[in-house]
């Protein structure tokens, strides 16, 4: 697939390099590009003697797509169709998003959401094609596809749907998350833009632990966290443990979060952002070896999509230390003081700072109690005492003839539910039956 990249700016000098990769990820092979500065024209986004431009690139180059850096509405992809020879299709950057999505989405919950932010996406396309109809125009030879006059009605029923079984998926996990957190395990999440290196921090934190050996109590952990140097290689969420003692944490890593991306493709993608914010500690995983501008730029982005609805304290991590010296560190930790006050600096590929991170995740999460319980011998007390193994960190089990006492350190939740359970056992002792 051949592509033209086309993009224009209000001011100042196109910058085309994120959508080439973007492209490039999708598997295009970006064979030109035209850029433009100046206010957008409603018609056709870009000026007309520029989109003539445009058509004589794609002649050139025989190119087969169009890529916008740029939001299109269905008019103005219906107007550049008919300057453009047949058959080139006109994308614009959310269409292409869409399309590496539907690439990367394996399981059903990511499907499902990639789904929902298509027919988001065509919904006021079928609104248009629906007017252009009734204007007697042919939307169909123009890029917008062909007229159905019901699929405006069907997008409506379909997204309705999905988010149905959406919210029964979403409810499943949110269970699954009250359980692992009442049985004493720490949620940490990873959040950060696309290719901040989140996926290497996860195997790094999680490399020396056998997964395996919880799949029965946690089916969705994930042996392997895919690292690659691409583009939403992590688009659904992937759960390891990591090796804190004597925490049982375990790490999530969820889709990047991306430039300029419109509420109905955030909102398709929402669910996944709730391993974020139902999280105990958020790490915030970004790029130093980006411009110090545009780290900034990012960071307030996440800190504005993570703050609407998080209430864990964050914790950024500069990632990718190798590739800066300590001077050029040391002077952009300065200039992000005050939106990462006191970061971890890591290098997860190379492993450098690693433990020191392990550390400051142990520091940040909800701190350990000491409890002593005298439970009563009965026929379940072993199995109170086992699950407290499990759960807790036990430092010493006294056997008495008639009382078994457990002095053990835990998080708040299995301290209640270790009481609770405590008694429930004197209440069963056959003295009270």
């Amino acid at each position: 697939m051949r592509a033209i990249i086309a993009k224009r700016v209000d001011s100042g000098t196109p910058d085309t390099e994120e959508i080439i990769d973007l492209a490039e990820a999708a598997g295009y092979t970006v064979v030109g590009e035209v850029t433009q500065t100046r206010t957008a024209d409603p018609a056709l986004q870009l000026g007309e003697g520029k989109a003539e431009e445009l058509a004589t690139r794609v002649a050139e180059t025989d190119a087969t797509t169009v890529i916008f850096d740029n939001r299109l509405g269905p008019y103005q992809t219906y107007n550049l169709g008919r300057m453009l020879p047949e058959g080139v299709e006109v994308i614009d950057r959310f269409t292409l998003i869409l399309e590496i999505f539907g690439q990367r989405a394996q399981t059903r919950k990511a499907q499902l959401q990639v789904e929902l932010a298509e027919l988001r996406y065509e919904l006021p396309r079928a609104e248009a094609k629906t007017s252009l109809a009734k204007r007697d125009e042919h939307p169909g030879f123009m890029g917008l596809g062909e007229y159905d006059e019901s699929r405006e009605q069907d997008i409506k029923d379909q997204i309705s749907r999905i988010k149905d079984e959406l919210d029964r998926i979403e409810q499943t996990e949110q269970h699954r998350r009250e359980r692992r957190r009442d049985s004493g395990f720490d949620l940490v999440a990873l959040a950060g833009y696309t290719n901040a290196g989140k996926s290497t921090l996860l195997r790094r934190m999680s490399q020396d632990l056998d997964v395996d050996e919880n799949e029965d109590l946690h089916p969705d952990l994930d042996a392997t966290a895919e690292s690659q140097d691409k583009l939403f290689t992590t688009l659904g969420t992937t759960t390891r443990r990591a090796d804190i003692e004597p925490r049982d944490v375990l790490v999530t890593d969820t889709v990047g979060f991306i430039s300029d991306l419109p509420h109905w493709l955030v909102e398709s993608f929402k669910s996944t952002l709730d391993s974020v914010y139902r999280a105990d500690l958020v790490l915030l995983v970004v790029d130093v070896s980006e411009p110090v501008d545009e780290i900034h730029e990012k960071l307030v982005t996440c800190h504005d999509t993570l703050y609407e609805r998080n209430e864990a304290p964050i914790v950024t991590v500069l990632n990718k230390i190798d590739a800066v010296d300590e001077a050029e560190l040391a002077e952009k930790r300065e200039a992000l003081s005050s939106l990462a006050p006191n970061p971890v600096p890591v290098s997860a590929r190379e492993g450098t700072n690693v433990d020191a991170l392990l550390e400051r995740i142990d520091d940040e999460l909800p701190d350990w109690e000491e409890e002593r319980l005298l439970l009563p011998m009965t026929d379940d007390t072993m199995s109170v005492v086992s699950w407290l193994h499990d759960n807790a960190h036990v430092r010493d089990v006294t056997y008495g003839d008639e009382d078994v006492v457990v002095s053990f350190e835990a998080r708040p939740a299995v301290i209640s539910q270790a009481r609770s359970r405590a008694s429930e056992l004197r209440t069963t002792t056959p003295e009270s039956a």
